[in-house]
């Protein structure tokens, strides 16, 4: 089975990285210093489930020279799933199969609009890692996960291929038959404490310790629930107590990607957390305010991560 690996960041190098360990024919799509390291030296990731090394790997920058392949795991970053959709045209096949790993709800749709609904899964991933230098991969903690299905529910023979592979690599991976609750649970967790750590400025630890920022963490979380409910999605009754156990529970030093990269001054993925809450519950009437205020918190530092001048 051809796998490519659209974006072989910290999710994306983690997970091919494990395929590819496991002999499968995985290829990489990167660019700049990444790319031109993994092309020389292969990718080494360090993780709490054990390091590894590939020294042969296959990546280009040249989506167009892949071919089809039977497999796309898209783990670029929500604000480019788009501009990936478009290059990855030639590499979809009547029976390929495009599974985001995004965090957000928006990747499934931005994926359709370009491709066709019919080659789109929903998916999502659970892991904390990041790139920490070119061809060199960082897994501080979450034991890695992997889960997708139907958007429109039930079960998914064509997904049994791709969870068998991952299952081979020793990777948790499932095929959810209702993953648009699940992609709703992931998006409750990740864009709550991303929003929470990055208008804080402090690690996860801090914030749970803290009676005012695990407040402000805490109502995040349940407007995000309101919202997801206006929307007809199954989230667990308890999702906000479970969110916050499993939260609890996560190495103190733990800090999220969209916080990363809004204090490095680099564009990140606002708009697609704490910004897709405020859109979606203004189409729904439902009021999100805690989320509201993170999203104006940071909106400054994300317009100068882009480039937009402020006066």
């Amino acid at each position: 089975m051809r796998i490519v690996v659209f974006g072989a960041g910290g999710v994306g190098g983690y997970f091919g990285g494990r395929l590819a360990q496991a002999g499968e024919d995985v290829i990489f799509i990167a660019r700049g210093e990444h790319l031109q390291a993994i092309q020389s030296n292969g990718l080494r990731v360090e993780s709490i489930c054990g390091d590894f090394s590939i020294g042969s790997i296959r990546a280009t920058d040249d989506p167009s020279s892949v071919g089809i392949v039977e497999v796309v795991l898209l783990a670029v970053k929500a604000w480019q799933v788009s501009e990936a959709a478009e290059a990855m045209r030639l590499m979809v096949g009547s029976h390929t199969i495009v599974v985001p790993l995004q965090n957000g709800v928006d990747a499934p749709g931005e994926l359709a609009a370009v491709l066709g609904e019919r080659p789109v899964l929903g998916g999502l991933c659970r892991i904390a890692s990041s790139l920490v230098a070119p061809g060199q991969i960082r897994h501080t903690a979450i034991q890695p996960q992997v889960i997708f299905g139907e958007l429109g529910g039930g079960s998914s023979p064509r997904a049994e291929p791709l969870r068998a592979a991952f299952e081979g690599a020793g990777v948790a991976a499932e095929i959810s038959s209702d993953i648009q609750a699940a992609m709703w649970a992931k998006f409750l967790f990740i864009t709550a404490l991303s929003g929470v750590c990055a208008v804080t400025r402090a690690p996860v630890g801090t914030v749970c310790s803290l009676p005012e920022a695990r407040t402000l963490l805490e109502e995040a979380m349940l407007e995000i629930e309101a919202v997801a409910h206006a929307y007809q999605i199954a989230l667990p009754v308890d999702i906000v107590p479970r969110t916050m156990a499993f939260i609890d529970g996560l190495p103190g030093d733990t800090t999220p990607s969209m916080q990363r990269d809004i204090l490095d001054g680099r564009p990140s993925e606002l708009d697609y957390q704490s910004g897709a809450v405020v859109r979606l519950g203004a189409k729904q009437h439902i009021p999100t305010p805690t989320n509201e205020f993170i999203y104006r918190s940071l909106m400054p530092q994300e317009r100068q991560a882009r480039g937009v001048l402020l006066g």
